[in-house]
């Protein structure tokens, strides 16, 4: 019989601000994972701070803000009014407090919920906020939300405005590393959103004189089919332009907020731009045929944003203001009216876009039956053997948004390695796909092929991709190969697949690559592994000796009981990132096309022999 669970007055407890966010800090900024994701914690944590100066700017109060971040403190500093020195303490400590609950000073801001600096406060090992106004500064220092110092305001000769500086704590966010990729990606959104602010970030400078042109000129990674299209209108502003290649791609932003996962604003937009197109050229097309290779990015200014989550990802919101015109109607009025003078203005501009539209459409219907056989064998095969050995979130689907994005899909090859995984993961999140053999390389060809390949057309079954990222069904997909030279081929082989048909779905943050151990060193009383020549090293050292040294020269060697420590708390993932100084289709020449004088070189210079690497323990 069950033992029977007590309820009384004794059970009841209230949480004080900082113990509410750091027992459920997922809350108030996501995951509390290592820095490899471009969502995760330590990154929210720095927009709620860069947050508050871009308002300033926005307000008319400061046009620089400096940024530096060096082993893991983060100090921001910018040059607005700065806060009441009376009330900084409590602006960074008591919940609800803050300025932008006045709807005058910022009517159109995101943090409207008074928690963003107050959660920075409460995640930090160290945490200090200083503001400088009317020649007086006033400093207050925290350790993981407690107040360590209080100094009184003393006179102050700098410039006004206001500086912070953090670290987050590593109870909380273990073995945690920022990303210059991706704190430069967060800056440049901020450059571009906000003309004429300059932000400095470890002595580079950030500035934009044409907005969403810009941002759409350096996203683009392939060819513009015509001359990007710049709109702007009061509360909105649109790039819109189309390449080559295949998929949609969207860049949406509310009240300078980048909504990585779209939201009401986007779905606008998308549905205004079809009906533009359609009514200009006086033909039905499809939906899926006109935006087939569209590139937009979408700003929108809302007031009293409603976003599905704390982090602000996706607008909810379905009107431009409370009680004032759908969000469905701004933006189809908006486009209706200037996309469709440009159009008329710019005849330059309707040649290219009607053939791609009309390519769209043609390649559309060559596959048709392809798709319908691949479609049919997909649903026989995958989902009913070994293939795919899919999660609980899926096989058990009840909605939970939260969850399904703390789904992973690993691709793997091999029965051995392919086990190890799916022995070891945690079977309510974490899927695992089992490649047969090498992938082919798919560099130059149409996605008919993806089709016709098996195992293609079986992976993008599996991850629900075939009409774009809407219906993505794992949030991260890990490529698990092994460490050697075949294992390096596949990896190169399956990102060449995602970037040659799927592009968006890389650009959107949701490829890696998992890190195993190369090296486990052990005595009897400690286990190291290592994940670098230089690891091993550092062990050899600390333990002393002469420990027990195993080279892992593929997955499928490392046990079960020890995989679950790389693919659970521990688990270690590069990201894929494009780069700004190349497009998608010369760095697949380079790397996958036709063997050239280029890469001969390139190989040799770089090319690493496993011999090097064991030497030592031979």
């Amino acid at each position: 019989m069950a033992e029977e669970v007590k309820y009384t007055e004794e059970n009841i407890r209230s949480l004080d601000w900082k113990e509410h966010i750091r027992m459920r800090p997922g809350m108030y900024i996501g995951k509390t994972s290592d820095g490899s994701s471009a969502d995760d914690g330590i990154y929210i944590l720095l927009k709620e701070i860069l947050d508050n100066s871009i308002d300033e700017f926005v307000m008319g109060n400061g046009k620089n803000i400096d940024i530096s971040i060096k082993d893991g403190k983060v100090k921001v500093r910018d040059y607005g009014r700065g806060i009441p020195l009376g009330k900084v303490i409590d602006c960074v400590s008591k919940i609800n407090t803050g300025g932008k609950y006045d709807s005058k000073a910022f009517k159109k801001s995101v943090g409207l919920n008074g928690v963003g600096t107050k959660a920075v406060n409460a995640l930090s090992e160290y945490f200090r906020v200083e503001s400088i106004r009317e020649g007086k500064i006033k400093r207050a220092i925290f350790q993981r939300g407690e107040l360590i110092d209080d100094a009184p305001i003393e006179d102050s000769g700098i410039r006004r405005g206001t500086r912070f500086t953090f670290e987050p704590d590593t109870e909380i966010f273990k073995n945690y590393k920022y990303r210059p990729e991706y704190i430069r990606n967060m800056i440049r959104n901020y450059a571009y959103l906000n003309r004429g602010l300059k932000i400095h970030y470890n002595g580079e400078e950030f500035y934009s004189e044409n907005g969403l042109l810009d941002l759409l000129k350096e996203k683009l990674t392939a060819d513009p089919l015509y001359p990007i299209i710049h709109l702007e209108g009061e509360d909105i502003e649109v790039a819109i332009t189309h390449t080559n290649s295949y998929g949609e791609e969207y860049y949406s932003f509310v009240n300078g907020q980048f909504t990585t996962q779209g939201g009401t604003h986007q779905g606008a937009f998308r549905e205004a731009y079809v009906k533009v197109v359609r009514d200009f050229f006086g033909k039905n097309y499809e939906a899926v045929d006109v935006r087939g290779g569209l590139v937009a990015a979408v700003s929108v200014k809302v007031i009293e944003p409603v976003f599905e989550s704390q982090t602000k990802t996706k607008l909810g919101s379905t009107e431009i203001e409370p009680g004032g015109k759908s969000m469905r109607a701004f933006v189809s009025e908006f486009l209706s009216r200037e996309l469709d003078n440009y159009l008329h203005k710019n005849p330059e501009t309707n040649d290219p876009m009607q053939r791609k539209i009309i390519q769209s459409e043609r390649e559309r219907k060559d596959m048709a039956g392809i798709r319908k056989l691949a479609k049919k064998r997909a649903k026989e095969v995958s989902l009913h053997n070994k293939k795919l050995r899919d999660c609980k979130v899926h096989l058990n689907d009840k909605g939970d948004n939260e969850l399904k994005r703390e789904t992973t899909l690993f691709i793997t090859e091999g029965d051995s390695a392919s086990g190890s995984i799916t022995k070891a993961r945690k079977v309510k999140t974490q899927a695992v796909f089992s490649l047969k053999g090498k992938p082919l390389n798919s560099f130059g060809l149409t996605k008919k092929i993806v089709y016709q390949n098996e195992e293609f057309n079986l992976l993008q079954a599996a991850l629900n991709i075939e009409d774009g990222l809407d219906d993505l069904r794992y949030n991260n997909i890990v490529i698990a190969t092994d460490a050697d030279v075949d294992g390096m081929h596949i990896r190169l082989l399956l990102i060449t697949f995602f970037l040659q048909f799927f592009p968006d779905l890389v650009k959107s943050n949701h490829l890696y690559v998992l890190e195993t151990p190369l090296f486990r060193v052990r005595n009897k009383q400690e286990t190291i592994y290592c994940y670098s020549e230089e690891e091993r090293v550092n062990a050899l050292d600390k333990l002393k000796g002469k420990p027990e040294i195993t080279r892992f020269k593929g997955l499928g060697e490392i046990s079960p009981d020890e995989f679950k420590n790389f693919i659970a708390e521990d688990i270690r993932l590069d990201p894929v990132v494009i780069g700004n100084d190349t497009g998608i289709h010369p760095l697949l020449e380079f790397y996958m096309g036709k063997n050239t004088p280029d890469r001969q070189k390139f190989i040799i210079e770089n090319l690493k022999v496993e011999k090097d690497i064991v030497e030592e323990d031979v």
